[in-house]
């Protein structure tokens, strides 16, 4: 066989040989993958929560401590599971990696620690400008939140593998980041559910939609701070933390509040949850268009 001819034989193969990993497939494969989290996600965890719902398991039992922390780190396990199914044990090192990456700028974890702080106390700002009274303020003293928020950081990875480590940089993917940043939020919302049917639980009794509007808010401030710190999910946890361990020192609570599916919140609450969109809104504007490098 000629040089020349040799050269067009082997290209015309080229042409016509399939690919080992189809393009037009990976993207679905992911997708179904990704799907497949949240089904599991919400299967697992809802199984364990509304087992302490409907049996009156005492959420501070040994069983239901039990049930309860297997369903909160249900998102984790699922999402390394997964990985582990679909990209081996290099995919499960890349992923658990981003829970270390601390090198990043202090301000990001002055933000981290701070944000939600920043917004209960506007919120009570407000609410004695609109209202001509302050809010009741919480009585945890002030030097323990800190103690609080460092203890509990770790304990974050249970949903943040899952949620932001697992879950955002696929939909960004598809969706881009301030649109998947808006849809996790929801999904992330709703996930939380089955908590508000049990008793011993700081969301029992309140209302359901106005949580849902200020998890979705937090979401984008989360997915704004994981791409501002290059995929840092210990970053993302320090802030997670920090909304657990801190919002309390404004309660945004309704005492004695007893139907989930109402409007009936607390000035505070309604008052919280407008600045968290406003700052939603602007982490929407700013952030940075998805980046795959961020996730690796």
């Amino acid at each position: 066989m000629e040089k020349h001819e040799y050269r067009r034989h082997c290209a015309s193969r080229a042409c016509h040989a399939a690919p080992i990993f189809p393009r037009h497939r990976m993207p679905s494969t992911r997708w179904k993958r990704l799907v497949a989290f949240f089904v599991l996600t919400y299967a697992v965890t809802w199984s364990f929560f509304f087992a302490v719902a409907a049996f009156g398991i005492p959420a501070g039992s040994p069983l239901g401590t039990l049930l309860v922390l297997a369903g909160a780190f249900a998102p984790s396990v699922v999402a390394l599971g997964l990985t582990a199914r679909g990209e081996g044990s290099s995919g499960v090192r890349a992923l658990v990696s981003r829970v270390v990456r601390w090198r990043v700028g202090a301000r990001w974890y002055l933000f981290a620690a701070g944000y939600i702080v920043a917004v209960k106390l506007a919120a009570a700002l407000v609410h004695r400008l609109a209202l001509g009274e302050w809010p009741r303020f919480g009585h945890d003293p002030w030097f323990a939140i800190p103690a609080a928020i460092v203890f509990s950081t770790p304990f974050q990875a249970g949903e943040e593998i899952g949620w932001r480590g697992y879950a955002l940089p696929r939909l960004a993917e598809r969706l881009g980041l301030a649109r998947a940043s808006v849809l996790l939020g929801l999904i992330w919302a709703f996930w939380h559910l089955p908590q508000f049917f049990i008793p011993e639980s700081d969301t029992y009794g309140q209302s359901f939609f106005v949580y849902v509007m200020q998890v979705t808010a937090l979401s984008v401030a989360l997915a704004w701070l994981y791409a501002r710190t290059r995929g840092s999910l210990l970053l993302v946890m320090l802030l997670h933390s920090a909304v657990n361990n801190a919002k309390d020192v404004v309660p945004s609570a309704q005492p004695g509040a007893t139907h989930a599916f109402d409007l009936n919140a607390s000035p505070v609450a309604w008052i919280t949850v407008t600045l968290l969109w406003v700052c939603a809104a602007y982490f929407l504007v700013r952030m940075p268009p998805w980046r795959p490098s961020v996730a690796s």
